[in-house]
């Protein structure tokens, strides 16, 4: 995780999306990354950076209507899939339920990939995804009033 333990300007989105590259080429099958920051900070932005990185199919959009997209190794990647969960729509968003709940709902959705078995990128997740993992990534990002992005990424064991 070395290069990732200070603040990141990055001016413009594909700045933000180089940076969710670079992490995602160190992620493997069964890390968590939990994404925080406000509407329009970037968070879905890093994740098509970070599905850049694993070397995943299918266009990365904002899971925000369908809760959780799934998408599968391209031939001849690394073969990490990445699951892109929006914490924000499921139930337990406001925290209430624990880790046990947040899992029984990402359950519910019937994915094809088992969490173990995948990088999960949830957005809006900070004081709710953790649960599901004793270690994360945590990515913060901010929109500063000149529209620059700054990120923090930084690793998170206990």
């Amino acid at each position: 995780m070395s290069g990732f333990d200070s603040a990141a300007e990055l001016p413009t989105p594909e700045d933000t999306e180089e940076l969710g590259a670079r992490l995602g080429a160190t992620l493997t099958a069964g890390d968590l990354v939990v994404l925080s920051g406000p509407l329009g900070a970037g968070k879905t932005v890093f994740v098509r950076g970070l599905a850049r990185g694993l070397g995943v199919t299918g266009a990365v959009t904002s899971p925000t209507f369908v809760i959780a997209r799934e998408h599968r190794p391209a031939p001849g990647s690394r073969g990490v899939p990445l699951v892109h969960v929006d914490a924000y729509r499921l139930g337990i968003a406001s925290g209430t339920g624990g880790g046990a709940a947040i899992a029984d709902e990402l359950d519910d959705l019937d994915l094809d990939t088992p969490l173990t078995g995948a990088v999960v990128a949830v957005e809006w997740g900070e004081g709710v995804a953790e649960r599901l993992s004793a270690e994360h990534v945590l990515v913060r990002l901010e929109r500063r009033p000149d529209d620059v992005r700054v990120a923090t990424v930084e690793r998170v064991r206990g």
